[in-house]
């Protein structure tokens, strides 16, 4: 077995794997990981590199440059144009990101899903009553990026950003084994909620997730960073139209995001949890197939 198997097959291990990411001091460790990931020095650069690839099925080869200035570039590549061509039928809303598809479905009143049987509302995720309200019975789909994935996410589909609003919360680890430990996880984390409307009128919200190691998310639109050393405003109004695969942001590092439709929307017929969705591939389509 190689060395790579060995480390995967010991951390894979339920027991293990919640110690070593979440019984530590997660915040101190998250906010130590992005100071360290933006250190321009080519030896911390390769080492933690050689080190990632070790944990991780890392695979640089559709990444747009060859040589990273730092960690915290390579987490936040750019992919060869042309590699996410984002579903080109109006009637359908494409993934915003790479991502392994969780828990999706239907919002039974105003409750969802972490895992089955792990319920959550949708209050307590995204604390606004009248949101709440345009999201009760609707459709939810959660979207889980890995370390080694392309952490750049982009809109759905085209629509009209109102507001982002910024929640403070903890880094816990995001993985399976965390969501079936730890009840209402996604309410608990550090995360950022972006309401939008399509241009039919219907909202639609992307609600990005922090976890451990996660220093932080970019909103291009915003020309802001948020994370939990953000201080002041944190709620932040939007005026802005943009366009079905029109790059939002980045995480910096592997994290969630949770996407909130109406509910007669439907789901596209291949989706199964576990599966690897690639941003720009059809996530929900209208049942009628009429343009959005």
């Amino acid at each position: 077995m190689t060395v790579k198997g060995l480390i995967a097959t010991f951390t894979q291990q339920e027991d293990v794997n919640f110690l070593l990411t979440n019984r530590i001091p997660r915040a101190a460790i998250t906010r130590f990981m992005g100071w360290f990931s933006k250190i321009e020095n080519p030896i911390v650069r390769d080492l933690s590199i050689a080190c990632w690839r070790l944990f991780s099925d890392l695979d640089l080869s559709e990444a747009r440059k060859t040589e990273f200035r730092s960690l915290h570039d390579c987490f936040t590549r750019e992919l060869k144009p042309g590699l996410r061509p984002y579903d080109s039928d109006p009637a359908v809303v494409a993934s915003p990101s790479d991502g392994i598809v969780g828990a999706f479905g239907q919002i039974a009143d105003t409750e969802l899903f972490q895992v089955k049987g792990a319920p959550y509302s949708l209050f307590d995720l995204l604390g606004d009553g009248d949101l709440v309200e345009q999201h009760r019975n609707g459709r939810f789909i959660t979207l889980r990026l890995t370390s080694s994935m392309y952490h750049r996410f982009h809109a759905p589909h085209d629509a009209h950003i109102r507001r982002v609003t910024l929640i403070h919360g903890d880094t816990w680890n995001v993985n399976p084994i965390a969501l079936k430990r730890v009840e209402r996880l996604f309410c608990k984390n550090e995360r950022a909620v972006i309401r939008t409307r399509l241009r039919t009128g219907e909202a639609l919200t992307l609600v990005p997730v922090a976890a451990i190691l996660v220093a932080s998310v970019r909103l291009h639109f915003l020309d802001l960073t948020l994370n939990a050393q953000t201080r002041g405003a944190t709620v932040f109004p939007c005026d802005v139209e943009v366009r079905k695969g029109e790059e939002l942001g980045w995480f910096e590092h592997g994290s969630t995001i949770i996407m909130l439709m109406p509910g007669d929307f439907e789901f596209d017929g291949r989706l199964k949890e576990g599966a690897r969705v690639r941003a720009g591939e059809p996530l929900m389509r209208r049942p009628t197939g009429e343009a959005l």
